[in-house]
């Protein structure tokens, strides 16, 4: 054969299978160039392509694990003459690469020449001991040898090969047998979530040397600017957190077996990581550092990381008087439900009049505060410098006994230019079928969902995501907007007080025998023994010193409103509730007793499964978990969860996964849906803690 390439298209044709798959396979890339253009029967186009895919996995992660879309294609095209439509469907396979979309689009071309294509892989390097590992579909090789410098050499215990035939089996079956040894690690390093050390969240909290990290340079997780290796750090050289690896960093990545080739491109493989966790959970990476808060902001999921969220929420504990957590909480501490701040260079600087901006704001009528220097409410401005308004949690969030959250209000426009809030009557006598607080939990639920409602004898659409209504019948289009209810400081000094009595009257009931505090229990009472029962059935050999019930209204009230809100939202029907295990840190135990679980503040004491706060079924399973400032004693939580439906969890959720038959989501994750043992939960009102468990 002579003349020009292959032309890959899915058309008909009369070419047998085997002489144009034995032309792909058995020819050298460079010499493909030299055989004809060959018509591929529709038949064998996925063959095909599965050829042109393992390509181009070969050549990103031979260019450290990712190549924008201009250079890829002109690469391609030197050994193929792919249709374009071939090579962009090899592409938008999600179990093979990662897109981050780029900005310069080019005339009559669907993907932007900037756009950056990332490596993916479902290969993971197995954590248990290759000896005891059985029938393991993870790669059975030292990670340390992976990430490029391992200390013992030939003398270490584990694999340092690819060839065995364990290996080589699972390569070759997840299609990557092409791929060289370096090629193949780049590609697990920047998909492996265990073999990358963490980025520590609380040290890209706030300003100061290590943010809010309580650990500071003792930390075991990397003190870098997540903005940085995201690549969006707008800060450069000016920016007050770390771009380069200091000792603490260089010690972490040492002790994991990083080479020095591998640390200068450090930044690259965590940016690589970065893009596939957004490809796979848009809401796991944090928005940028001073986002411009517009008048209606996106509701992000509530069981995302901490992020931005979390950290532009105002501590609803703090504004009681009643934070544990203090500098370590990831919230912010501020005397009041709401805060005003304007971006000054490089940090958010508090504004001096936030009741009146505030006041403003509350009213829809107005589009700016008033003052020599007023905030523009449309535009999130004060002239030219970006503002920002954080507040406390949507009331619809939580218990009716919670003080101090926020009440949104929502309004629409009428011919007369006012804004009518939702249910009140709009000057022609009729009332809208809906009201603000419907509203509110629809969008807190899904902010780009569509309602139906009605208005007299007119039926309407409004969209969340659009910020408007629209009649069915004549398809005028009305605008909406979201605003908060105003609370004076007097009214949140009035709201202080009532708490007490308010709490009181809560309609969920708390057993009358309870004082808030530890009460321990008699070992000659029932409940005594059913928690040592519990305990001991993995537990044998430990010897019981105490069992104390925790007795927290406050939380109490929580945790049953929720189960409330869970069954409503099944049909009536009983939430599945377990009473389970957990280990932690002694330093942290009065803090959860207060305040319960939660991950975001408290840390977690594992991912496998998600990113959530984790409960064992066995006793065993937490004792590994609990750090105790006593060789002799440990403390362990028993503790009430409604684990609802579950599902199998995955490293990368940060909440659980959309069920299949609907939009709603799954309750918690499980190591195994058949027999759980591990359940990991996102939500603190799904959990109680109930006793704690003295032992030895």
């Amino acid at each position: 054969m002579t003349s020009s390439e292959i032309r890959l298209h899915s058309g008909e044709g009369t070419v047998g299978f085997e002489m144009v798959y034995d032309l792909f396979v058995n020819l050298a890339f460079e010499d493909l160039r030299k055989v004809p253009t060959i018509t591929i029967p529709g038949a064998y186009y996925n063959t095909m392509s599965s050829v042109v895919s393992q390509y181009v996995t070969k050549i990103i992660c031979g260019n450290q694990g990712c190549l924008d879309f201009k250079q890829l294609d002109q690469i391609v095209g030197q050994k193929f003459t792919c249709a374009n439509e071939v090579l962009l469907g090899i592409l938008r396979d999600s179990r093979k690469y990662a897109i981050s979309e780029g900005k310069e689009k080019a005339s009559g071309c669907v993907m932007s020449q900037d756009s950056v294509i990332v490596a993916k892989t479902s290969l993971r390097v197995c954590q248990t001991s290759h000896k005891e590992c059985h029938q393991c579909d993870n790669l059975h090789i030292c990670s340390h040898f992976v990430c490029g410098n391992c200390k013992y050499g030939n003398k270490c215990k584990k694999a340092h090969s690819l060839d065995c035939p364990h290996n080589a089996a699972i390569i070759s079956e997840v299609g990557h047998h092409d791929l060289g040894e370096a090629e193949l690690f780049q590609l697990l390093l920047q998909n492996d979530p265990y073999l990358m050390p963490e980025i520590c969240s609380h040290y890209n909290k706030r300003v100061g040397e290590h943010g809010i990290c309580k650990f500071k340079s003792s930390c075991t997780k990397l003190h870098l600017c997540l903005h940085f290796l995201q690549g969006d750090c707008r800060f450069g050289a000016g920016c007050k957190r770390a771009h380069t690896f200091d000792a603490p960093a260089m010690k972490i990545l040492n002790s994991r077996g990083f080479s020095q080739e591998n640390i200068k491109i450090l930044h690259n493989i965590y940016k690589n990581k970065f893009i596939i966790t957004h490809q796979e959970n848009p809401a796991a990476v944090a928005p940028s550092l001073a986002p411009v808060m517009m008048p209606v902001e996106k509701h992000q999921p509530s069981s995302s990381s901490t992020s931005e969220t979390d950290m532009n929420e105002i501590c609803l504990f703090f504004i009681r008087s009643r934070c544990s957590f203090k500098d370590t909480c990831v919230r912010v501490h501020y005397h009041l439900p709401y805060k005003w701040q304007i971006l000054d260079g490089v940090t958010w600087r508090d504004l001096d009049n936030v009741e009146e901006i505030e006041k403003a704001y509350c009213n829809p009528q107005n589009d700016t505060s008033g003052g020599s220097k007023p905030v523009n409410f449309l535009t999130m401005t004060c002239g030219s410098p970006p503002v920002r308004r954080l507040s406390t949690v949507s009331s619809v969030t939580k218990p009716p006994n919670f003080i101090l959250t926020t009440e949104w209000l929502w309004y629409w426009r009428n011919d007369c230019g006012q804004w009518i809030e939702y249910g009140h009557e709009g000057g022609e006598g009729n009332v809208t079928s809906v009201i603000s607080q419907i509203l509110e939990n629809a969008y807190q639920t899904d902010s780009d969902s569509e309602i139906t409602f009605e208005c007299g004898d007119q039926k309407y659409i409004l969209s969340l995501k659009e910020m408007h209504q629209q009649n069915i019948r004549f398809k005028t289009k009305r605008a909406i907007c979201r605003r908060p209810c105003f609370l004076s400081k007097e009214d949140v000094n009035a709201k202080l007080k009532s708490e007490s009595k308010e709490s009181t009257s809560s309609s969920v009931t708390v057993p009358p025998h309870w004082d808030k505090g530890l009460v321990p229990l008699s070992s000659q009472i029932e409940e005594y023994q059913k928690l040592e029962k519990l305990f001991k059935n993995t537990m044998a050999s430990s010897t019981i010193h105490s069992i104390k019930r925790i007795q927290n209204p406050s939380l109490w009230r929580v945790f049953q409103w929720y189960k409330e809100q869970m069954m409503k939202k099944n049909g009536g029907k009983l939430v599945d509730e377990r009473e389970l295990f957990h280990g932690t840190d002694h330093s942290i135990i009065d803090v959860i007793c207060e305040q319960n679980f939660d991950w975001r503040t408290c840390g977690v004491n594992g991912t496998l499964y998600g990113l959530g706060s984790y409960f064992a079924r066995d006793a065993s399973y937490s004792n590994a978990y609990i750090r105790s400032q006593s060789s002799s004693k440990k403390i362990m939580f028993v503790v009430l969860v409604l684990v609802g439906e579950f599902t199998n969890g995955c490293r990368t959720y940060r909440r659980p996964p959309q069920k299949s038959t609907s939009k709603a989501l799954y309750d918690s994750c499980v190591d195994s849906e058949k027999n759980p043992s591990i359940f990991v939960v996102f939500e603190k009102q799904q959990i109680y803690p109930e006793y704690l468990i003295e032992y030895s």
